[in-house]
């Protein structure tokens, strides 16, 4: 029985050895197997490092993000000449007032224009703010005309009242011409009020409405064109879809047009700048060099020389102007002194004339007459300053026109 147990032990102990080593080498071949795989990707890593640092990236163009290549002919050329594009700008109509009439021909004629269809065709719809700068600009140079020939007919009207040589029906008609050009002066001046009013408000929009046309020149088959050729002969097939198009498109009332260059350059410019294009349009944007990869200006020294230059110059008329006004100021200020002192001036200058002349009229005349400048003299200065009349004269004045009244009639 001893035995047995025994040999029984044994055996466990056996296996549970045998148990741990299967253990043992499975925990070994994996931590190996992991490290292994540890390796490759630091090696995978490092050369995938080495690769990206020997790789060398081109610059490449704004054009390649952008759904065209360029605007030629009037057209929109995209993927390298395998497509080109005509805009018709269609003006809307109301339809919601319109009579049932009128709406039963705009739906016929739409219809019409489908069904004549043999090409596709894509309908796009943008909506714009307002901008009214040019608008207002145009309206206030218009404007000034009208002020400038208003001053004229004013200058001319007030020198024939001022002349008497025209006669109650011409200065009529005159003054209704005048009247006229005011009332027009003031009625664009209000126009402009108005206008400049309503820009102010950033949620006036517009809608405009585009038909795009598409053509492939691999509608021409299998050719030997060159590229100049399929370009013109895109541009003359365009033009007549165009042509057709807006054709059809009257008999709904709606006007259309082919866009030119200028205007496919600015339904881009609109679409692809949606927030600028409120601000700056395409004109504003050419000239400020936003298709300008950088720009340079002066060098900031010669810019600060010549606003110091400007500076100068105008100080230099400010002072050259003062010094005119005050030197005139003193010459006036001297005039006004010497009629102030014209009475004295005279009394010294005659009392100065008869002493040189003494010999000549006699001592005892000469300061007899001498006294009596003095006696003029203090006798003016003793009376009082001279009394204004509402007539525009001094009391003086009046008693000696009253004398020579007098002497006058006593002569008749």
């Amino acid at each position: 029985m001893t035995e047995e147990i025994f040999i029984y032990a044994i055996i466990a102990i056996v296996i549970l050895i045998f148990i741990l080593l299967i253990v043992y080498l499975s925990l070994y071949f994996k931590s190996r197997k992991k490290n292994t795989q540890t390796a490759n990707i630091a090696s995978d890593t490092a050369n995938s490092k080495s690769n990206k640092a020997q790789k060398n990236y081109s610059i490449e163009s704004v054009f390649d993000f952008m759904e065209f290549d360029k605007i030629e002919d009037n057209m929109i050329c995209t993927k390298n000449g395998t497509k080109y594009i005509m805009v018709v700008e269609c003006q809307g109509v109301n339809y919601d007032l319109m009579s049932q009439v009128e709406k039963n021909s705009v739906e016929e004629g739409f219809i019409q224009f489908l069904n004549t269809l043999r090409h596709p065709i894509q309908i796009y719809t943008q909506t714009r703010t307002i901008n009214l700068e040019n608008s207002i600009q145009t309206y206030k140079d218009k404007v000034k005309e009208v002020e400038e020939n208003l001053e004229k007919q004013k200058q001319h009207y007030q020198q024939m009242v001022n002349s008497g040589n025209y006669s109650d029906e011409e200065l009529k008609a005159a003054f209704y011409e005048l009247t006229k050009a005011t009332n027009l002066y003031e009625y664009g001046k209000d126009i402009i009020y108005n206008t400049e009013r309503m820009s102010l408000n950033k949620n006036v929009l517009n809608q405009k409405y585009y038909i795009v046309i598409p053509y492939y020149p691999e509608e021409l088959g299998e050719n030997n064109f060159d590229q100049k050729e399929i370009r013109n002969l895109a541009f003359s097939e365009l033009y007549t879809r165009a042509q057709s198009v807006i054709r059809t498109l009257s008999a709904c009332g709606v006007n259309g047009r082919v866009l030119d260059s200028n205007g496919l350059v600015d339904l881009l410019y609109v679409a692809y700048n949606r927030d600028d294009a409120e601000v700056y349009g395409i004109d504003k944007a050419m000239k400020a060099g936003y298709d300008e990869l950088y720009s340079t200006a002066t060098d900031v020294i010669d810019k600060k020389m010549k606003a110091l230059d400007e500076k100068i110059e105008k100080e230099a008329f400010e002072m050259a102007n003062q010094k005119v006004i005050e030197a005139k100021s003193e010459k006036e200020m001297e005039l006004q002194k010497r009629e102030e002192t014209q009475d004295d001036l005279i009394a010294q200058l005659a009392s100065m004339i008869i002493e040189q002349n003494a010999s000549i009229i006699g001592k005892d005349v000469a300061e007899n007459a001498v006294q009596k400048v003095k006696e003029e003299t203090k006798k003016r200065k003793g009376r009082p300053k001279k009394q204004t009349l509402e007539e525009g004269g001094t009391k003086e004045n009046e008693q000696e026109e009253k004398t020579r009244k007098r002497r006058v009639q006593k002569s008749a």
